[in-house]
C-alpha cells in the first residue's frame, strides 16, 4: 500500500514539474512562516474577534485553511519536530539547541536544488548549555542545517545580550550587525527575506521565516503610539500584544506584496503557521468564547495553532480542512514535493494542496519532554488524540469537544460502548512509541 501511494504522489509530480530543461525554473517557491507563540485564537480567519490580520485572513480566503494543527507546546521543542519531520523522543537533546547529526528540511530543500534562506530566530546552537555543547559558538550552523543565506537573533549570543524587537542583536550571514536604537528586528528580518527573494526571483527558493513575533516581552512595535518615545521601546505591558499581532499580520502581507509584484505569487507555496499556543497571560475572543493562552501546556490552547498554505497555481478556490496536521508532517510534505525519498515521523498532506486522493490522519501524537525549568517540565507527557478524544499514558481519557481544559477525565465505568473502541484504539496508538516515564 506504501509503495503504490508513493507511486500515484511520483506522478502526480510528474505531471505538474515537465521533463525539460526549464523544469527546474518551474518547480514551486516555498516560504514558511511561523509565528512565535501564536495560537489559533489570534486569527481573524478562525474567529479572533480581539486583532486585526487581514493579510492572513486574505491567504485564507484563497487558500487552504486548516482547522485542527497539533503543535508541540513549547518552542524549541516544535523547531525540532518541524524541521527534521521527528518526534522529539527521537531526537530532541537539549532546550535551545538541534544536533548537527539531524537532516533538516533545509538540507532536503538545498540538495533538492532550492536557492535557501532563513530570517527570524534560530536559538537551536545551545547557548543555556555551553558546558556541554561545544559548538554552541558555531555561526555556520544554519549552513549546516541547509540555509545557504541567513539573518538570525539568538545564533551565537544570547537573548540577554541584545533583544530581538527595538535595537535587536542580530547576525547576518557571518557577521553581527550595527546596531540601531531606531531598528525593528521583524523589519530587518522581512527585508533580508525581500532581498533574498529579489535576487532568486529566477532560481526555485525555499524561504524559512521563524519569526521572532509575537513572543514577550509584550512592548510596541513602530505603529504603536509608544513608539515614538525611545524611553518606551522596552516598556512592558500585554496591552501591546495587539499591536504585535497585527504586525505580524503586516510582515505576511510585506512578503506576498513582493511576491506579486515579482509575478511569483501565483507559483509560490507560502504556508503560515504557528509554534505553539499563545501565551499564559494573555486572553483573546474567539467570538464570543473567551480563550486563555496555553504555551508550555499539553491541552489545546497549548498545541492548537493556525495553519494557512496558499499556492494560486493549485489552490483555485477556498478550503477548510477539519481533519488532523501534525507538525511531523510538514517535512514529509516537502518531501513530496521535491519528489525526495525521506524518512520521518509524519504524513505528507502534499497530495491535498494539489487536489490528489489523500487520507487524513485520523490521530495526532504528541510527545513532550521541554527539558527547560521547574514551571514549564511539569507540564511534560505524552498524549495521542483524534479530533474527539484524548488519552494519556496515565489512562486519563478526554471529550475534548465538550472539555477543551481537560477538567473532567472520562470515568471507566461511564464510557459509552463506542468510547470504549476508540480508547482501545488510542491506547494501541501508544503502544507504538516509547513507554512514558
Amino acid at each position: 500500500m506504501k509503495a503504490i501511494r508513493k507511486l500515484s504522489i511520483v506522478f502526480w509530480a510528474l505531471a505538474f514539474f515537465p521533463c525539460s530543461t526549464d523544469a527546474k525554473k518551474d518547480r514551486p517557491n516555498v516560504v514558511l512562516i511561523m509565528a512565535d507563540d501564536m495560537g489559533y485564537e489570534c486569527l481573524g480567519a478562525y474567529g479572533s474577534t480581539s486583532y486585526s490580520t487581514p493579510h492572513l485572513d486574505k491567504m485564507a480566503e484563497q487558500g487552504i485553511l486548516f482547522s485542527n494543527c497539533v503543535s508541540q507546546p513549547l518552542c524549541t521543542p516544535s523547531r525540532v519536530k518541524l524541521m527534521t519531520g521527528k518526534y522529539n523522543y527521537r531526537n530532541y537533546d537539549y532546550f535551545g539547541h538541534l544536533n548537527l547529526s539531524e537532516y533538516t528540511f533545509g538540507n532536503l530543500m538545498q540538495e533538492a536544488g532550492y536557492e535557501t534562506c532563513i530570517a527570524g530566530k534560530w536559538q537551536l546552537n545551545g547557548l543555556a548549555y555551553k558546558d556541554l555543547i561545544a559548538d554552541w559558538n558555531d555561526n555556520t550552523r544554519p549552513n549546516k542545517f541547509g540555509f545557504q543565506e541567513y539573518c538570525l537573533w539568538q545564533l551565537t549570543k544570547a537573548g540577554k545580550q541584545g533583544e530581538r524587537y527595538a535595537n535587536p542583536l542580530i547576525e547576518q550571514n557571518g557577521k553581527i550587525m550595527e546596531r540601531n536604537k531606531d531598528d525593528y528586528g521583524p523589519d530587518i528580518f522581512s527585508d533580508f527575506i525581500l532581498d533574498f527573494i529579489e535576487r532568486k526571483k529566477d532560481k526555485p527558493f525555499f524561504v524559512y521565516y521563524p519569526m521572532v513575533l509575537v513572543h514577550d516581552p509584550f512592548v510596541p512595535t513602530p505603529d504603536s503610539r509608544d513608539w515614538e518615545n525611545p524611553e518606551f521601546r522596552y516598556k512592558k505591558d500585554t496591552a501591546y500584544f495587539k499591536d504585535m499581532v497585527a504586525y505580524a499580520d503586516k510582515m505576511v502581507g510585506k512578503i506576498m506584496n513582493k511576491l506579486k509584484e515579482l509575478k511569483l505569487d501565483d507559483n509560490t507555496i507560502v504556508i503560515f503557521t504557528g509554534d505553539n499556543g499563545t501565551n499564559i497571560n494573555i486572553k483573546s475572543h474567539l467570538g464570543e468564547e473567551l480563550i486563555a493562552g496555553g504555551k508550555g501546556k499539553t491541552i489545546d490552547a497549548g498545541t492548537h495553532v493556525p495553519l494557512i498554505v496558499y499556492w494560486p497555481a493549485q489552490i483555485k478556490e477556498k478550503l477548510v480542512f477539519n481533519d488532523l496536521i501534525e507538525f511531523s508532517d510538514f517535512f514529509p510534505t516537502l518531501a513530496d514535493l521535491t519528489q525526495t525519498d525521506a524518512e520521518s515521523d509524519g504524513k505528507s498532506f502534499y497530495p491535498l494542496l494539489i487536489g490528489g486522493e489523500y487520507q487524513p490522519r485520523t490521530t495526532a501524537f504528541v510527545h513532550y519532554d521541554p527539558r527547560w525549568g521547574e514551571f514549564v517540565n511539569r507540564h511534560r507527557n505524552q498524549f495521542v488524540r483524534t479530533l474527539e478524544y484524548k488519552l494519556y499514558p496515565d489512562s486519563s481519557f478526554y471529550h475534548l469537544t465538550h472539555d477543551k481544559l481537560e477538567k473532567h477525565p472520562l470515568l471507566p465505568d461511564s464510557l459509552r460502548p463506542e468510547e470504549l473502541v476508540i480508547k482501545q484504539a488510542l491506547e494501541n496508538e501508544l503502544k507504538k512509541h516509547p513507554k512514558w516515564k
